[in-house]
């Protein structure tokens, strides 16, 4: 049992990483608070005072909120379907024993290691160029007019990066949760002549009940901030989300005070979705 002079020593050792760390978040968020309460404009620079709610107002009323919010909520949703399907496909693959595993595990978990920037750039250039992209290619071979995916459809494709990146991190998850299921249910349900598909029901995706729900949480939690994908792609006139109307209006319009309350309110919709989250499905979780 630890005594109170060694509790003491510990305290004081994790104090300064506990402090920076607070500071850390702590200094970012007053800062943006101050802002957003404020006229501060990088092209009128005497045009400042206080603004109050205004730069609230100013954001909200704003014609690119509504799609801004409806892009946030429809990418993380698609995202997130896609990725999890994809991700229990490929581990329920995966988890079958054949030669080379090993290699293919690697191989499907290594997109997620890759920086945003480059694999919307990889997808931009490489797949899906209308004219000399891989899938223009292909179309063209069955006589199809190759689609210009960032024109037509730019949530779409959008979507379609974001879910090739956290599929693996979803795979990866479910993976480890089906390999931990217990070897005796298995037994028992081959020595009850159990059909695939009812084993599947009632004993595997009962089993995978909390580890889907952690990556579902996770991923929403950094799908609510996705920008890279969006701005490397060029598609923020037509896809942009919170993030991206917050960069617009900071760095393109130079406004910070209406940046920093679009960033407040992005800050509050996040909070809004993650509990939302945990109220509906974050009972599967043991705390």
């Amino acid at each position: 049992m630890a005594t109170r002079h060694s509790q003491g020593i510990a305290r004081l050792a994790v104090a300064p990483a506990v402090i920076v760390l607070f500071l850390w978040m702590i200094v970012p968020l007053v800062m943006t608070i101050y802002f957003s309460f404020l006229r501060y404009n990088l092209l009128n620079p005497d045009m400042d005072g206080w603004a109050g709610f205004s730069n609230f107002y100013y954001f909200i009323t704003d014609e690119s909120f509504p799609g801004a919010v409806f892009n946030t909520l429809a990418l993380v949703a698609t995202v997130i379907v896609a990725s999890v399907a994809g991700g229990l496909g490929l581990a329920l693959l995966l988890d079958q024993p054949f030669w080379g595993r090993g290699i293919v595990r690697l191989l499907v978990i290594s997109p997620f290691f890759i920086m945003p920037t480059v694999s919307a750039l990889v997808w931009k250039n490489l797949l899906m160029n209308p004219i000399y992209g891989l899938f223009a290619f292909l179309q063209q071979l069955v006589g199809i007019t190759p689609l210009d995916w960032f024109a037509k459809v730019p949530l779409l494709s959008v979507a379609i990066i974001a879910s090739w990146q956290w599929l693996p991190f979803s795979a990866l998850i479910i993976l480890t949760a089906l390999q931990s299921l217990d070897e005796e249910q298995k037994d028992a349900s081959a020595m009850d002549g159990a059909r695939a598909l009812s084993y599947f029901r009632y004993i595997v995706l009962p089993h995978l009940a909390r580890p889907i729900t952690v990556v579902i949480l996770i991923e929403t939690i950094f799908l609510l901030n996705i920008f890279a994908e969006i701005y490397v792609t060029s598609v923020g006139g037509l896809a942009g989300n919170l993030t991206y109307l917050v960069y617009f209006q900071g760095l393109l319009n130079f406004d910070i005070g209406e940046a920093s309350a679009g960033g407040l309110i992005a800050v509050v919709l996040a909070n809004l979705v993650s509990i939302f989250l945990v109220r509906i499905i974050g009972r599967n979780l043991e705390i």
